[in-house]
């Protein structure tokens, strides 16, 4: 029997005659397991304490992966309290502009809402902003009374929402009909946000392109209807010498 457990098959098997005896699977399973941990760095499973308490028992190979773990833990625990901080639409004065809009940290995009309370445009932006700024906490949504930032503001402009990064604008949608218009969705908005830069969507293309499309279908079809009267009218009309 080739896999009973003799010296003569053991010496069979150290001479290539009958092959390896296969090792039970419960066996194998676990060489995997501790050769997996044995890969695995210590470093991999600390938190920014522990990598701060064991630097010294790292060599100096392990020395430069440590760092990158390192910043790795702290990228993901600035992520976490900025999480904790955000996550809803807060209001601020003019007079906070500059502390929380302008000097806003480096990494962190601001969209900022002007309004007037009395124009309902203004109140379904706030609206949306507020769904929004719980469904990504790691961007800062602020709003502020127009008058309290910018004296004489005119209606017309409202509502005004202005987007930041390292202190500047990178995108400004002003009046109702860049804002998207009175019937304005909040994934409409979302998406708007999204195309400057100021959050990651996850929807996959502009919830108003339909719309788009079938206006701009509508427009090419009088256009050719008007095209084509114009041509039957000269065809009609008498010659005249």
């Amino acid at each position: 029997d080739p896999n009973e457990d003799t010296e003569w098959n053991d010496v069979l098997r150290d001479f290539g005659i009958l092959p390896p005896k296969e090792k039970p699977k419960d066996e194998i399973e676990e060489m995997d397991l501790r050769l997996q941990k044995e890969a695995e760095k210590p470093y991999e499973r600390m938190n920014l304490k522990e990598l701060k308490e064991a630097e010294d028992d790292f060599d100096e190979a392990d020395m430069k992966a440590v760092e990158m773990y390192r910043q790795q833990r702290l990228q993901e625990w600035k992520r976490l309290q900025r999480r904790q901080k955000y996550g809803e639409l807060r209001e601020i004065c003019g007079e906070q502009y500059v502390k929380e809009v302008t000097n806003a940290p480096e990494d962190v995009w601001v969209i900022i809402h002007l309004y007037r309370s009395s124009i309902p445009m203004c109140l379904l932006v706030n609206q949306h902003l507020g769904l929004l700024a719980k469904k990504f906490p790691e961007a800062k949504f602020v709003k502020a009374i127009v008058n309290s930032c910018i004296q004489n503001y005119h209606d017309r402009c409202l509502p005004t929402i202005f987007v930041y990064k390292t202190g500047q604008i990178k995108g400004r949608f002003i009046g109702v009909a860049e804002c998207g218009g009175i019937n304005l969705k909040v994934e409409e908005l979302e998406w708007k946000l999204a195309e400057v830069g100021a959050i990651e969507t996850d929807l996959e293309e502009n919830p108003k392109k339909d719309i788009m499309d079938m206006m701009t279908f509508s427009i090419q079809n009088l256009s050719a209807y008007k095209d084509t009267n114009t041509k039957s009218s000269d065809v009609m009309k008498p010659n005249i010498t």
